[in-house]
């Protein structure tokens, strides 16, 4: 581990109702204070993560870890954390924080430096932030309103990148419609959502977009996807329409922090709740796996 990002452990046995981490300070969220030449102010230079913690397990750690190196190589940027290191870090600032379901909330960005649109020097170091935070667990009986929008995110959408500029003037406008999510959809094809993956059924087989360069390849979607085949549920991961959403027996929603949500209007128009069964066993295998990987 980096001398430089250990914790300082001022706050070494308080329990707190929320938590920061910057390089090796720790407080209250709100007294975090972090330096203007972060490149993640000026250019979103980093990449993300968060995780569901109940019972003060962190859930799928070690799916989001995966992701999360295979990000920062995309991005090139240089972490001197071995995984096994930022792991044990993750799991000291949830147990600092009082609660029994937390969101959990970790980046690196590039590092500080004065503002240049090229790579800083390599001697910068990456800066790690922390953020832990309590959280109501998601309701399995959430149902979603949907609108579409076109899809103007940039060509990266795998990566877990800080630049999330599109993701959230879409999650305005769904939330300007009365509506939770939106769909994205690149000339009818859908992609994803704003902060969402996204699934249907339709004649007992499970939909969802193919991984590649325009979606991204989330926690909560694999599982999902694991969930319907150990059920027997045929899955096809393929490029499906706009037409063939509306059209659909059930349209599911994934995200780490809504977990599986069933949706039952699109643009103002009554779609889907036409297979309950098909959906609650999904629904209730990723729920089942969710309590057994976190219960004490």
């Amino acid at each position: 581990m980096d001398e430089s990002h250990a914790p300082d452990h001022q706050n070494e046995g308080k329990t707190m109702k929320n938590l920061g981490y910057y390089n090796g300070v720790i407080d209250q969220i709100d007294a975090m204070r972090i330096p203007m030449n972060d490149r993640s102010n000026y250019f979103g230079d980093g990449i993300y993560e968060v995780c569901l913690v109940a019972n003060g397990v962190i859930f799928a750690l070690e799916d989001h870890l995966n992701r999360f190196y295979d990000n920062l190589d995309k991005v090139q940027i240089h972490f001197t954390y071995s995984k096994q290191a930022l792991k044990a870090l993750l799991q000291d600032m949830v147990e600092r924080v009082e609660g029994t379901s937390l969101s959990l909330y970790w980046q690196v960005s590039r590092g500080t430096a004065k503002r240049s649109h090229v790579f800083p020097d390599p001697s910068v170091n990456a800066n790690l932030m922390i953020m832990v935070d309590q959280l109501n667990l998601p309701r399995k009986d959430m149902l979603y309103k949907l609108i579409t929008l076109p899809d103007i995110r940039f060509l990266r959408c795998d990566i877990k990148s800080l630049n999330l500029l599109p993701n959230v003037l879409a999650s305005q406008a769904a939330k300007e419609a009365g509506c939770d999510e939106a769909v994205l959809h690149r000339n009818g094809i859908v992609s994803e959502c704003a902060h969402s993956n996204l699934f249907y059924l339709k004649d007992q087989v499970l939909y969802t977009a193919p991984l590649n360069h325009l979606i991204l390849p989330g926690i909560t979607r694999a599982r999902l996807i694991a969930c319907a085949k150990r059920l027997g549920i045929a899955v096809v991961e393929a490029p499906f329409t706009l037409e063939e959403l509306k059209q659909a027996d059930e349209v599911i929603v994934t995200s780490t922090t809504k977990q599986c949500v069933r949706a039952f209007e699109l643009d103002k128009e009554a779609i889907a709740l036409r297979d309950p069964v098909t959906f609650t066993a999904l629904q209730d295998a990723f729920f089942h796996e969710f309590e057994e990987e976190t219960k004490q």
